[in-house]
């Protein structure tokens, strides 16, 4: 060949042609020409790179097959939360879901409200990085905030480009699936070889994605459907518009999708991909329907880790019957015993499973589920596996029922039996170990704390071999913990303990909410967290609240707040909490919404004529004032519209000022 100019030239258009020729199979189903063809140029181009290396680029299509075997995956932060999805299993939750958005929505925004439909691959969700125009990372949704780094992993994969035309910094969302006949291939090569099967083709791929060598990932033939781009494009105005730019930019799409004008058409569309469902090339379990216009989204916002503008429609859950060998009792992390059914290995929904919940004693009475017993057990999605019925018409008399034990299963503890709530159809009766040393509970409880702290270099693994060196008791001794601590032990040294000592001191300091999170208190998870974190701004006003108080916050109901009161008055709770403060842990104050409204609470009934319940709420929150759902004598104001229910009249008796629609109005002018 020429000199190195020419060479230069020869390698960018092998380039061209050979990423030409993987779009055309591998996104249109398109193949142009044959696959030898595919191969030799692509055998060129690896030698011309091997040989001019100062040639070599970060997006040639011989990068996909050349990453290194890894140690272990690094965790990496999303630019953006990735959010879940609330799940509807019907067509009346669906307008519920609707009737919820309507309320936030005015009268001009609700004219412009329509839906774009998408089928909900099963899969595994990705997020996938491009700068200047170049895929640079690609990470697992993992809880939402962080994710696994799996990048060399993606490059394999044929349907994820590793070069795009948008030179912006641009992030693609999307599915990892394996397509059912690549899943049964693979199933069937893994049987001849003595290997274990895949359950389903979801697992085959979280399975592939998750491999260590880039090579195996290479071998499993994965796919990739784009469904978002999670930056903001100021030209693209609606979901569909997304879906038809990352398509111009070279992913595949599902083109099972629908942009529909009202909920009747969404109906339409999830009844008429139902019937083709079993059909399809890949898994799916329901459809995702979003609000198509992206300037809705802020008016819509997000709540917990789910947002208000799109929602999950799961088809109806696969169910099987089985034998109910046995029932164990397992501890949770606020030392609640929850029993767990055990059968032989089922398929339900694609996936063998041999265990599932029965969620409380209640539950267990209500189904009279006894061991022995035909049940039926159901899957639906993700959703934990569930005994649904006990087919009692096929009992032979040598059933039996279960008693939950008077003695902790882990540690010897005595069970506590405990009403949650008041006595009412919303009450239930739970069972917890009273051992507050109980090493199950203990254990979890340490878990979910240094989750909620997000040190990440501190795993389950490296909790329980400080236990068992006697290195720490609780999750307050982490923050005592002195590099010397650590590196002394079997399998540590200087430098890992240098990391795990540096991460525990980085994430000492934590918001509010996120310490409040971390106590694990029961019923309390991340919204109620930064609920009790907005209204109260400091950590002791929280531990020192009188129920009343907390009862007052919007979202926190009874048992909530009884649960959130009554850890506070636990002397060993106590304890904990100030030794995390003494070790150097410091919360920060939260900062309290200020306005004309501040210290104020209002309490709205009945139906106002100009805006909706929720648009009222915002606006007056956002004059720093609160809302509360009961009246009590703390309560500010009661906004009374059309016909009010019994909480004006509470109001009346207390004393508490009653403003109509006009003067509501008046007053947040």
């Amino acid at each position: 060949m020429g000199n190195t100019s020419e060479i230069k030239t020869r390698i960018e258009k092998l380039r061209q042609q050979v990423d030409d020729l993987r779009y055309r199979y591998h996104v249109l189903n398109d193949p142009k020409v044959t696959d030898e063809v595919y191969e030799d140029l692509t055998k060129e181009l690896i030698a011309l790179e091997h040989q001019y290396p100062q040639f070599m680029s970060a997006d040639s299509p011989t990068q996909r097959v050349g990453g290194k075997v890894l140690d272990k995956f690094q965790k990496v932060k999303h630019p953006l939360p990735m959010l879940s999805l609330n799940n509807a299993f019907s067509e009346e939750e669906l307008k519920a879901w609707e009737k919820r958005i309507l309320k936030l929505l005015t009268n001009n925004q609700q004219d412009k409200l329509e839906y774009f439909c998408e089928v909900k691959l099963d899969g595994l969700s990705i997020s996938l990085e491009y700068e200047n125009g170049i895929f640079v990372r690609g990470s697992t949704r993992g809880d939402g905030i962080f994710g696994e780094d799996v990048t060399q992993n993606l490059k394999t994969i044929q349907t994820i480009p590793l070069s795009i035309v948008d030179k912006r910094r641009i992030e693609i969302r999307g599915e990892c699936v394996m397509l059912k006949s690549v899943w049964e291939k693979l199933n069937k090569q893994n049987q001849k070889e003595g290997k274990p099967l895949f359950a389903n083709p979801r697992n085959a791929a979280a399975g592939s994605i998750r491999q260590l060598d880039p090579k195996i990932s290479a071998s499993r033939k994965l796919d990739f459907f784009a469904w978002d781009i999670a930056t903001n494009l100021p030209e693209l105005k609606t979901h569909q518009a997304k879906h038809a730019y990352v398509k111009r930019l070279g992913f595949k799409v599902d083109e099972y999708q629908k942009k529909c004008v009202d909920l009747s058409e969404v109906f339409n569309f999830i009844q008429e991909t139902e019937k083709v469902r079993e059909k399809l090339a890949f898994g799916m379990d329901g459809i995702v329907i979003n609000v198509n216009d992206l300037n809705l989204y802020q008016f819509l916002g997000v709540v917990g880790k789910a947002p208000r503008y799109a929602i999950a429609f799961k088809y109806p859950a696969e169910q099987a019957t089985t034998i109910l060998k046995e029932i164990k009792v397992n501890v949770g992390r606020t030392g609640a015993l929850t029993p767990l059914a055990v059968f032989e290995p089922t398929f339900v929904a694609g996936s063998k499973i041999s265990k599932a919940t029965l969620h409380n004693m209640d539950q267990i009475q209500k189904l009279d589920v006894r061991i022995g017993d035909t049940v039926v057990i159901q899957k639906a999605g993700d959703v934990i596996p569930e005994v649904v019925e006990a087919l009692v018409k096929l009992r032979n008399g040598k059933e039996k029922k279960f008693v939950m034990p008077s003695k902790c299963p882990v540690c010897g503890g005595l069970v506590e039996k405990r009403q949650i709530g008041e006595k009412s159809k919303e009450s239930s009766t739970a069972y917890f170990c009273a051992n507050p040393k109980c090493t199950a509970k203990n254990r979890r409880g340490m878990q979910h704390f240094v989750n909620a702290f997000e040190i990440m270099s501190v795993g389950p693994q490296i909790l329980d071999r400080f236990k068992e060196d006697g290195l720490i008791s609780d999750a307050a001794d982490l923050f005592a913990l002195k590099q010397e601590d650590i590196s002394g032990l079997e399998r540590f040294g200087e430098k890992s303990a240098e990391n795990i000592i540096r991460s525990i001191q980085e994430h000492s300091k934590v918001t509010l909410s996120r310490f409040i999170y971390a106590l694990g208190i029961l019923h309390v998870g991340e919204q109620t967290s930064e609920d009790l974190a907005q209204h109260f701004g400091s950590l002791k006003k929280i531990m020192e609240a009188k129920l009343e108080n907390i009862n007052e916050i919007e979202n926190i109901g009874p048992v909530i707040a009884k649960s959130i009161y009554d850890w506070f008055k636990q002397k060993e709770n106590i304890r904990f909490v100030k030794k995390l403060l003494d070790n150097g842990v410091k919360v920060e104050t939260a900062k309290l919404s200020s306005g004309k409204l501040s210290g104020k609470t209002f309490v709205i009934t009945g139906t106002l004529d100009s805006l909706s319940r929720e648009q009222a709420k915002a606006l007056i929150k956002g004059l720093g004032g609160r809302v509360s759902e009961s009246v009590s004598k703390l309560t500010s104001f009661v906004v009374v519209g059309s016909d009010p229910g019994s909480k004006a009249d509470k109001a009346e008796k207390l004393g508490v000022g009653i403003l109509d629609e006009k003067e509501f109005l008046n007053l947040v002018k």
